[in-house]
């Protein structure tokens, strides 16, 4: 069975790949890490190597054994981008998710850039939402980068918001989650960051989520924003991949064929 979650936009995990290293200031109090530490303590075979990268070969295809449809965030535990891990592995696993077409995964990655020299070299089916994390204008730059992948999603995951991110362009992005850190040492967050973040998907028309404020103790700090949660998700788009005369894959001015979805706020 897929590992059921408690992530507020997401239904279910699924770790092809285990530990990761720190690349920016967002990976400072990595939950992923601690919550593997505790777990290579307690004798977890999968935790074998703690928060070092590690591939799962025996899960590349547990997916096709799950038959109820369901959302699953990919490498909760890990960066599916990670340097460390072969490109044909990662081949392996969108080989996966595009014959497991029932269900939507959801893969999130810090490194933007491997992201973006080796989306032309996969398939990128329906079913399969590519995102960013941004914590900071510093990172801004992996925006663009996902920019040019041809998934049917793409996402920001703006958690840990960790200062304010002002004249944030979403031309070509389809959602955006926004989350404080939590747990030991989590830096605050300040409402007027979310609240700044909002306006500029409500005046782009792009669906905002907002996961949490975190805190040491995130369940009763909670997820409501001026009264009232935050839920509102994307509607797959047709995109197709165009490659310039250099060969290299172009934002292809977004070929959408379908509407964005239509967001109240």
């Amino acid at each position: 069975m897929a590992q059921n979650s408690s992530i507020e936009w997401t239904q279910a995990t699924w770790n092809p790949v285990t530990g990761c290293s720190k690349v920016s200031p967002g990976c400072k109090n990595c939950y992923a890490e601690r919550m593997a530490n505790r777990l290579a303590g307690m004798g977890q075979h999968r935790y074998r190597n703690g928060f070092e990268v590690t591939l799962q070969d025996d899960l590349v295809d547990a997916p096709l054994h799950w038959r109820q449809p369901r959302r699953i965030f990919v490498n909760s535990m890990s960066d599916l981008f990670h340097e460390e891990v072969p490109a044909s592995f990662i081949a392996d696993v969108f080989n996966t998710m595009a014959e497991a077409h029932w269900h939507t995964f959801q893969i999130l990655t810090k490194r933007s850039q491997r992201l973006a020299e080796l989306a032309p070299h996969l398939p990128w089916p329906r079913n399969v939402w590519m995102g960013v994390s941004v914590e900071s204008p510093r990172y801004a730059s992996r925006i663009a980068d996902l920019r040019t992948v041809p998934s049917a999603v793409r996402f920001l995951s703006i958690e840990p918001l960790l200062e304010p991110i002002s004249n944030l362009s979403l031309r070509g992005i389809d959602w955006v989650i926004v989350g404080g850190e939590s747990g030991p040492g989590c830096r605050p967050m300040q409402a007027e960051w979310v609240r700044q973040i909002r306006r500029q998907c409500r005046n782009q028309s792009v669906p905002f989520f907002f996961k949490q404020w975190g805190g040491v103790r995130k369940k009763t700090t909670g997820r409501l924003l001026d009264g009232r949660t935050w839920d509102q998700y994307p509607q797959p788009q047709r995109r197709q991949a165009s490659m310039n005369r250099d060969g290299d894959l172009e934002s292809n001015r977004l070929a959408v064929q379908e509407a964005r979805v239509c967001v109240s706020f």
